[in-house]
């Protein structure tokens, strides 16, 4: 693995997403987050995962300097096999939690949101949310279905229309997170929580998680090619690509 280190401790493992200061997602990442995570399914070993960044950084989001440069086949192709990685872990099986390092938008998010805890850094300067809408990303039904599930149809639908941002604060308030914690502590506080899970049979715990997300799981787009087909397609736009080639250049700039 170039972009994920994987701890096994006792009967639960962790993945550590290691690509860079920010975790950039590229279509690296999203192949090895997949296969990651169905082999930990798989394994009869492994209890519970939680999935980690770095200090200050969980993800930043998307490679948006990486994915401008793909030709129209291969961010067809990364769409597809991101919406596929999300519906992968919106369905895991298995206890899954966040240990939330840092900033985590937009894609950070996205893979936060399909878990069954979040624990996140403190500190005003941290941010979370879906804010596709801000970065001129379409957002996909399957996103905003999650984001109401954990905090309700009308904050959803205010904050996914703003392309909010939220503090951890207002995370924690709008129960997008559920506890904030140092963020030395983070991990230690999933790892708490995992450990808790492991006291249950195992069992009866995969059929409680598997009843509870009944009603998320289908109002779900199973079908990883038409649940960001609408991304795929606009990322041509031409306003949108002068949009993402001014941003690239600003942040090109920047690192000279």
């Amino acid at each position: 693995m170039k972009t994920l280190e994987i701890t096994y401790k006792g009967d639960y493992a962790i993945v550590q997403m290691n690509r860079g200061k920010v975790n950039a997602i590229n279509a690296e990442m999203v192949n090895e987050l997949s296969t990651t995570f169905r082999d930990l399914e798989k394994n009869i070993a492994v209890k519970g995962v939680i999935l980690t960044g770095q200090p200050h950084y969980f993800s930043a989001g998307l490679d948006l300097i990486e994915l401008y440069q793909y030709e129209q086949e291969q961010i067809t192709h990364f769409f597809t096999v991101f919406g596929a990685l999300y519906l992968q872990l919106v369905q895991f099986k298995k206890p899954f939690i966040s240990a939330i390092t840092g900033h985590s938008p937009a894609g950070g998010c996205v893979l936060a949101v399909a878990s069954d805890n979040r624990y996140m850094a403190e500190g005003d300067k941290y941010v979370i949310g879906l804010n596709e809408v801000a970065v001129n990303i379409q957002i996909s039904q399957n996103l905003t279905e999650a984001y109401a599930f954990w905090m309700g149809d009308g904050l959803a639908s205010r904050y996914i229309l703003e392309g909010k941002l939220l503090s951890g604060k207002e995370a924690l308030a709008a129960g997008l997170v559920d506890e904030l914690v140092p963020l030395e502590n983070v991990l230690e506080r999933a790892e708490k929580q995992m450990k808790i899970y492991m006291r249950a049979d195992q069992e009866i715990l995969m059929n409680t998680k598997a009843k509870l997300r009944k009603h998320l799981l289908d109002k779900l787009d199973l079908n990883a090619e038409t649940s960001l087909k609408e991304a795929s397609e606009l990322w041509w736009k031409p306003e949108i690509r002068a949009k993402m080639k001014a941003y690239v250049e600003s942040f090109s700039s920047k690192k000279k």
